[in-house]
């Protein structure tokens, strides 16, 4: 390859490719275009440094100094404003002109701000990036009362980094019970008592109808009348794929921008991963996603390649100190045949645990309130084992998870 491998982003899914070239032992020449003026960082981490419990140059897992021995080349604060597929050309918002040999868009994704008034208001904030951290500390200064609006996962770490600096939050799920995606009902009652044992409230089924304040926040109305006191909003509605500069290269898009199971675009040339691919049905916006597509979308590129048979969710966190792992299928629907529960209900131990089986095999899971066991369930599920022989005793307290792993 004579022109340059250029990746377009310098997240997760674009940092990763980059390295996981330079792993295969790949010599081209690489080129990451990054939008922030900040080296690689993991976004759960903003979670820890809005806390106070780690510093800023902890953020990142890569020092300076790794990038020029891994031989990639990152223009900080430039980002690509125009690929010309015909030409293998991108330009950048600096007028600079790269050819590629291949090009990666690893342009990630960005925080969706629900259409209600308010939201341009001073105090009011979305989580994505370093820069909207330093931001909201900075605010934090001289206010205390916080409402967070979401209460996904997003919502609820970044609530609880609030009340690690002595804030008051409160938090506000537009859905009947908190982490729709990851819990069912009855995981996520038994997680809400959990949080508000620890001084954050949570207020599930409210709709936000509009932020309060002239100029500068004030406040939050609800759908239903009722009126919450904030001096700050933090808006975490989820995010929604970067998709511009693929809508203008021609690229074929749907909510993401569609991948094959190699991660290759609608140009053979140009792969997409990370938050803004979609394979398949949706964009996965989650980590593990982000990891598999780089290493694919290397290995497409080095000419080894591999087949992305796509991601099973999984999320493995503590929320307020409380472990949480959910994986897989949770919340299996009425149109889904062949399907059984398996529950372990401990509300007096703070302990959920579900497994999923469907025609005997082990499809998801929640653990929560333990880890006990989660490895082995984990393991299964991503290996679509057959756990009937288990079934009866899986989620009994005795169960020793060892006879998953030598049988």
């Amino acid at each position: 390859m004579r022109e340059p491998i250029l990746i377009i982003g310098n997240g997760a899914a674009g940092i990763f490719t980059a390295k996981n070239l330079r792993d295969k032992g790949i010599k081209t020449k690489i080129v990451v275009l990054a939008e922030e003026k900040y080296h690689y960082y993991p976004r759960p981490n903003l979670i820890g440094f809005l806390a106070g419990e780690l510093p800023q140059e902890k953020l990142s897992p890569f020092p300076p100094e790794w990038y020029e021995k891994q031989a990639i080349q990152v223009y900080l604060k430039e980002p690509a404003l125009e690929i010309n597929p015909s030409a293998r050309e991108v330009v950048t918002s600096a007028g600079r002109r790269m050819n590629y040999s291949f090009l990666v868009l690893a342009t990630g994704a960005h925080s969706f701000i629900p259409p209600f008034p308010g939201g341009e208001k001073k105090g009011v904030f979305t989580l994505r990036t370093l820069d909207d951290a330093l931001a909201i500390i900075d605010w934090l200064e001289k206010k205390r009362k916080v409402v967070v609006i979401g209460g996904g996962l997003l919502g609820l770490e970044t609530a609880r980094a609030l009340k690690a600096r002595g804030t008051e939050v409160e938090v506000l799920e537009f859905f009947g019970h908190l982490l729709p995606r990851q819990l069912d009902e009855p995981g996520a009652s038994l997680l809400k008592e959990l949080i508000e044992k620890q001084g954050l409230k949570i207020s599930t089924g409210e709709a936000t109808a509009r932020i309060l304040g002239n100029g500068e926040v004030s406040g939050v109305e609800l759908k239903s009348g009722k009126k919450i006191v904030a001096e700050t909003v933090i808006i975490a509605a989820g995010v929604r794929p970067n998709l511009e500069l693929a809508k203008k290269a021609g690229l074929k898009i749907d909510q993401g921008v569609i991948i094959d199971e190699h991660c290759r675009t609608s140009d053979p040339s140009i792969l997409a991963a990370g938050d803004v691919a979609q394979f398949k049905s949706r964009p996965y916006g989650i980590l593990p996603a982000a990891f598999d597509q780089a290493r694919v979308a290397a290995a497409t590129i080095a000419g080894e390649p591999e087949v992305y048979q796509g991601t099973v969710p999984a999320n493995t966190l503590k929320i307020v100190g409380i472990d949480l792992t959910s994986i897989g299928l949770v919340n299996p629907g009425e149109e889904e045949e062949e399907v059984e529960e398996l529950k372990d209900w401990r509300p007096e131990e703070g302990i959920y645990r579900k497994i999923v089986l469907k025609k005997g095999v082990a499809v998801g899971a929640i653990w929560l309130g333990t880890a006990q066991g989660v490895r082995p369930i984990m393991t299964a599920i991503k290996a679509g084992r057959d756990l009937s022989p288990w079934k009866g005793h899986l989620l009994k307290e005795d169960f020793d998870f060892k006879e998953l792993e030598v049988s």
